[in-house]
């Protein structure tokens, strides 16, 4: 048997590892998602990725009093509950909680693809779910699809996606979409290329919100050289790249914040050092509307109804040479 591009699943009391040459990863029950995910021996979790509702408020959102009909995506945004966990290797599901059962596996596992799936709950009224597959396939690539379950009576959403914090800053990344910052309501500028950011800039607005979203993107690549391991002395860059299912579009924003420190700063010297990576790989977002000077709400086609479902998905891989 051909072993050579197999995948090595090791079945623990509580987590999967899934690893190959040059990736390894750690899915987890007990921290309810992916916990590790280690590219050229490099860590690019500082956090479990999770599903995100929550946008810091826009000039227009405080203005047509977006916060107040829609808040409660801001809990719904620091607090979830994972419902339930599914294990398939080669298709054939894993037993869930795995220990006992875990023992029948014997050490390591060789497998052409493994998927864990995580059903998350909401602490909205009403309640709904999210479904976050990942599928990790021969060579090492990560299959993520996210479906959102539309709920009657939920307002309306800020965003939906999956929020990715990295363990330090980024040194740049690269994209394939529209230049500048864009939103739904706000693409005509941009024009489609791939491009190049030195950092993670956070646009100058006078109160810190929402910014550096771009759409219609095909792929982002993100470039660290820095690590948490002090005993690590050489910086080599090394990058991870996330693209859009084929013939798809993703939109994403990259800065070193969360939405939530966004929210709790009034002006930019409240923000906390910049320590983090924060890739945010959006299915939906709000336009920002500026109809009238930041007062009118968003227009109907750029609007996220949270009463019909959500569906995309898109792939985690290493950067190509």
């Amino acid at each position: 048997m051909d072993c050579t591009n197999k995948l090595q699943v090791i079945v623990g009391d509580a987590t999967i590892g899934v690893r190959g040459e040059r990736f390894s990863y750690i899915f987890s029950g007990a921290r309810i998602g992916m916990e590790s995910l280690v590219r050229d021996g490099k860590e690019w979790l500082y956090r479990t990725p999770m599903p995100t509702f929550w946008r810091a408020l826009t000039d227009n959102d405080r203005g047509c009093g977006f916060a107040l009909k829609s808040g409660m995506w801001l809990s719904a945004d620091c607090f979830i509950k994972c419902a339930g966990i599914t294990v398939s290797i080669d298709d054939a599901p894993v037993t869930v909680p795995m220990a006992p059962a875990n023992n029948v596996y014997g050490g390591t596992v060789l497998a052409d693809k493994a998927a864990v799936t995580y059903v998350y709950e909401t602490i909205t009224q009403p309640q709904t779910n999210v479904t976050v597959k990942y599928e990790v396939i021969s060579g090492g690539d990560i299959h993520v699809q996210v479906h959102y379950a539309g709920k009657k009576g939920l307002p309306e959403l800020p965003v939906f996606g999956m929020r990715f914090v990295m363990p330090t800053c980024a040194d740049r990344y690269r994209y394939e979409g529209l230049s500048g910052e864009t939103y739904p309501d706000r693409m005509a500028g941009g024009i489609a290329g791939v491009y190049e950011i030195e950092g993670l800039p956070v646009t100058p607005y006078l109160v810190p919100q929402d910014c550096n979203v771009h759409m219609q993107t095909k792929w982002v690549e993100v470039y660290r050289s820095t690590v948490l391991d002090n005993s690590c002395k050489e910086e080599k860059e090394t990058g991870i790249c996330v693209r859009a299912e084929d013939g798809k579009d993703i939109a994403f924003a990259c800065i070193p914040y969360t939405a939530e420190e966004l929210e709790n700063a009034t002006h930019h010297e409240e923000l906390p050092p910049a320590r983090r990576t924060v890739l945010t790989v959006l299915g939906a977002v709000r336009g920002v509307g500026g109809i009238n000077s930041w007062g009118a709400d968003v227009e109907p086609p750029y609007h996220i109804s949270a009463e019909e479902d959500i569906d995309y998905g898109f792939w985690i891989g290493g950067v190509k040479a």
